[in-house]
C-alpha cells in the first residue's frame, strides 16, 4: 500500500481480508468482498431512503444495523459509525443508543443528516477502495 491509509478505514481490519488472497497480485478473494460491499451498500441507501420517505423507523434501525455489521467486516469505520446512529435513531434513542428518544419528528431529522454523512463518507471509501484495487471493483 502506497502512503497511510485514509482515517475513516481501519487497516488492521482491511489488512486481514487481504490475507486471505490467494494472490496478492490477483487479489480475488478481496475484490469480491467488495464489489459485493458496494452493491449490498447501495441497495441499502435505496431502502433506506424508501423507509425515510415512508417514516418507518423501524426498518432505518434494522437497515441501518445491518449496513453497520458489513461496514464494520471491511474496517470502514466512518460509514459504520453512521449507520449506528442510524441503528439508534431508528429505534427512538440518542446516538449513543442509552437515551430514550420519543419524538418520531427529531429521531427522522437526525436520520437524514446521518443519512446525508453515511453517503458521503461512503463515497470517499469507495474511491479510496476503487483506486487501490486499480478499478476492479
Amino acid at each position: 500500500m502506497e502512503g497511510p491509509a485514509p482515517e475513516y478505514i481501519d487497516w488492521n481490519i482491511f489488512s486481514q481480508i487481504l490475507e486471505m488472497d490467494e494472490d496478492p497480485e490477483e487479489r480475488e478473494f478481496s475484490t469480491s468482498i467488495v464489489s459485493n460491499y458496494f452493491e449490498q451498500a447501495e441497495n441499502t441507501f435505496d431502502q433506506m431512503q424508501t423507509a425515510l420517505t415512508a417514516r418507518n423507523l423501524e426498518e432505518l434501525s434494522s437497515l441501518g444495523h445491518f449496513l453497520k455489521g458489513s461496514s464494520a467486516a471491511l474496517g470502514l469505520t466512518k460509514v459504520q459509525s453512521s449507520c449506528e446512529k442510524i441503528q439508534h435513531f431508528g429505534a427512538k434513542k440518542d446516538e449513543t443508543g442509552f437515551i430514550d428518544v420519543p419524538d418520531e419528528d427529531l429521531c427522522l431529522e437526525r436520520i437524514g443528516e446521518a443519512f446525508t454523512d453515511v453517503k458521503e463518507e461512503y463515497k470517499e471509501s469507495q474511491q479510496f477502495l476503487r483506486t487501490y484495487f486499480k478499478n476492479a471493483v
